[in-house]
Parts: structure tokens; sequence; C-alpha cells
């Protein structure tokens, strides 16, 4: 929106700007806000930034807490969400160090920006393009209590096929069978009103969406794909995407969840990543005589992708939610493998994307509890690594596997790697295999344990936890 911090100044009085947001991301990939009013608004806190309690963030400890927000002026948009005129600004994470202010290494978007200048700086590609689609679900209703007495979540959405015999409102007969809602159109697909505001909203603030759609879960589960951006770009995208829906579902009464599988029986939602290479201008990802039209830059990516797919996972895959996604039959990859049109594996090459302006491929495991900045740096390091060390996926045994990877025989099962299926799975992998990461300085040792350390405490709690189902199968035995 602006190209400079007198840009911003002078729009901000001309257009009589009420609020300035300033936002940054913490390592769980939420955003945290401060406020200032136009008045309050110079140039200082533009270039010095403004301080902050950086251990409530869980960045740092109490002791050395003092960090500073700066803001990117070039991030800002009109947030269409509130109800006075509202700036947005994203912001950069800086300590203080002999009386000035150092980047914070583990800023997520600083996390992103090493990653791609590491890229960038190898002569490999000028230009790194990611494109995301976000799947979610959005609810009518929500409800949950976790008590020592008590274990109750209710979810409801008014399509879903368990709203067909309610007699004590109206009811229209408008609802939609489980796993039926791929592509629906109106009068079923009842959050096409909230997708279509979202993604006109988004494309105003500078998020261009290629489509949006219902997806396959017949409780009102969605999908909104984004065009193609840098690392860093992307989780800003990412990151006001996910801000917009969630406020204007509420401005409508609903709610969106991310949650990978909120529902046992129905479609988890993922983040699948598409991936593309230029350099020079040129498509370098496309040879007309490679496997499925890819070039061997390409096949080296997958290779890196898949070498490194099950340590990925603890950044792609945060939570013990996500390893209930990553289960055959619902269209989650279990299996480390790349194919054409195969949803089962892990890395899909679309069969509709045939010359060299759209051959690509996509990474289907991650899902949007991860923080975005992290899990584009993770995914492109990996698929840097493959294109560095020359990996060759189909000489590392990682297919291209042309079947279907839900039915496999015990002896395939055998040969064929798999995804982690919980937590201290992914992270005993990345305990093996994290320098990928750890290069230049990108993410840093100190970030790869404090996440494992807040992970594995999940994971814990949950594990001590009974759950419903367990007294249906244990209470009276």
């Amino acid at each position: 929106m602006f190209k400079n911090i007198q840009e911003m100044l002078e729009y901000v009085h001309r257009e009589n700007v009420e609020i300035i947001d300033f936002k940054v991301t913490d390592m769980q990939g939420t955003w945290h806000r401060l406020s200032i009013t136009r008045q309050k608004l110079k140039e200082d806190i533009m270039t010095k930034g403004i301080g902050f309690d950086g251990s409530s963030y869980g960045f740092t400890t109490v002791d050395k807490s003092d960090m500073a927000m700066v803001p990117d002026v070039t991030t800002c948009y009109i947030d269409p969400t509130k109800a006075v005129k509202t700036i947005a600004c994203i912001a950069d994470i800086y300590t203080i160090e002999n009386n000035r202010l150092v980047r914070y290494e583990d800023d997520p978007r600083y996390v992103a920006e090493k990653a791609e200048k590491l890229i960038l700086s190898s002569g490999i590609a000028d230009e790194i393009l990611l494109g995301p689609e976000f799947e979610f679900y959005v609810l009518d209703h929500v409800s949950f209590d976790i008590s020592n007495n008590h274990m109750e979540v209710r979810l409801d959405s008014e399509q879903a096929e368990w709203n067909a015999s309610r007699s004590d409102v109206q009811n229209l007969g408008l609802h939609v069978r489980s796993h039926g809602a791929y592509h629906l159109d109106s009068p079923f697909d009842r959050a096409y009103d909230l997708r279509t505001e979202t993604v006109l909203a988004a494309e105003r603030i500078g998020v261009p969406v290629k489509y949006h759609h219902a997806e396959n879960g017949g409780p009102g589960q969605c999908e909104i794909e984004v065009e193609f951006a840098s690392i860093r770009e992307m989780g800003d995208r990412s990151m006001k995407l996910r801000h917009l829906l969630r406020n204007l579902a509420e401005k409508q009464g609903k709610v969106v969840t991310f949650m990978p599988k909120p529902f046992g029986s129905e479609s988890g939602s993922g983040l699948h990543v598409h991936l593309l290479l230029k350099n020079k201008g040129q498509w370098i990802m496309y040879d007309k005589d490679g496997y499925s039209g890819l070039s061997q830059t390409a096949l080296y990516m997958i290779g890196g992708l898949l070498t490194h797919a099950k340590s990925l996972c603890a950044i792609t895959n945060p939570s013990t939610n996500s390893y209930k996604r990553l289960v055959p039959g619902f269209e989650a990859p279990v299996t480390i493998g790349y194919a054409t049109s195969n949803r089962s594996a892990v890395i899909r090459i679309p069969g509709y994307a045939v010359d060299e302006t759209e051959k690509r491929f996509e990474y289907r495991s991650p899902d949007a509890t991860s923080n975005p900045y992290l899990a584009y740096a993770a995914l492109m390091l990996a698929a840097y690594d493959g294109i560095k060390n020359k990996i060759d996926p189909s000489g590392n045994g990682f297919g291209p596997f042309d079947f279907n990877l839900y039915d496999l025989s015990k002896e395939d099962q055998a040969r064929i790697k798999g995804l982690p299926t919980s937590i201290p799975e992914a992270f005993a992998a990345l305990k093996e295999d994290r320098d990928y990461l750890l290069k230049e300085g990108v993410f840093s040792a100190k970030y790869l344990e404090s996440l494992e350390k807040r992970l594995m405490q999940e994971h814990s709690k949950i594990q001590r936890t009974p759950h419903p189902l367990e007294f249906d199968y244990y209470f009276n035995r």
C-alpha cells in the first residue's frame, strides 16, 4: 500500500485513518496486536518501533523480555473487518543489544526471509513461488468442556446431514451427506457468501485468490486457493487471509476452524502447498521428456522433500490432531512418495498442469496448525537441499507410485516408507535430520528445541487424559 513511511503518514492524516494496528506473529502462527491512534503516529514509531514484553509471547525469558516491534510499511492495508477506519501493519521483531536494535533470529517472518535469501543467493533460482490451498470448516456452533468429571465437545453446521431430521426449528431439508460437499452449488453450500466476501476483501488488500469452493466434508468444509508468491510474502498473505476469514465469519454468526481433524469420520483439512521456481525468466520446472513433464531440477526438489518428509512434519504438522488427519482413506497422504494425479501420495504432480508456465507439484501433508512462515521456509529448505545434493527420488525408493497408496500389500507396506503417526515420531525424525534447516542460521537449534518441548508437553497431557471413546470400550470391562 505504501512505498515509504512518508507516504503512510500523509495518507493517515489525509484520509482520517483513526487507528493503526501493529501485528506480530508468535511461534505458533497467531497474530498479536498493539494499537495506536492517528494522533500518536510519528515517524520515529515506524523507524524505532514499539517496545513489548517478549516473554508474554513465548519468545524469551522474563529476565530478558524487552523486545521491539518495528513495522514494515510495505505490508500496510486497510482492515475491512474494523468498524472505524484502521490500517494494519505487519511488524518485524527485534531484540535490544548494547542499546541498539538487532533482528530477533527466531522471528517467524525473519526465518522466512533468511530461507529466501539463502536459496536465491545460490543462483539456482531468482524467483520462489508457493501456492497454498487453505482447507477449513465453517461451523455454526462449537462448545467444549474438559474438566476432571466432564468431557464434551459439540460441533454443529447448519448444512450437516445430522440436522436433516430436526423439527424443533424450520427445516428446509437442505442438508449435505457426509463426504458429499465437493464443489456443491447453492443453496446447499451455506458458506458461499462468507467465502465470497472474504476473497473479495482479500484481493482488495493485495492477496490475490485463484478460486474458492466447497470441499468434500459435509458439515461445511471449504477451500480457498491463493495465487503464487515468495516465502515471506506468502506468509504475510496467509496471515491476512486467516484474519479475514475468522473476523468475517464472526460477523456472520459463524466460526472458522483450521483444525486438521475436527470430525472423526469426515475429511480432514490440509494445507497443500504448490511449489515453483523460476530463473532468469525461465520456467525451470518443465522438461517435456521428463517424468510427468518435470525437469531434473524439479525431481531433485521432490527428492529433497521426500528425504526430509518425516522431520518436516515437526514443523508442517505441529499438533496432536495433525496425525488424526494423516490416516488412510480421507485424501490425506500417509506414505512417502510421488506420483501424477495421485492424492494418496505425499507429493502429487497435477495431471492438468501440462505446459511449462504451470508445471509444478504439490506437497500434501502440511496443515494450517503450522506457522505459515516456518512451514513455507522448511519446505523450501528441504527442496533446496534436494537440488544442492542432487537427490534422485526414484533412485532413493520414493516412486513414482502410480497406484493407490491406501491399499498396499504387506510387501509394499514393508517397502514404502510412511509419514510419522505422532508428535514423538516426528521429533525423533527431526533429531536425526535437521541440518538442512540449520544451514546459514535460517532456523536456530534453540527454536527447534523449544518447539519440541512445547509440543511434547501437549502430547503428554493429551495422552494422559481419558478419551470418551475409552469409556465406551472399557468402563464395564
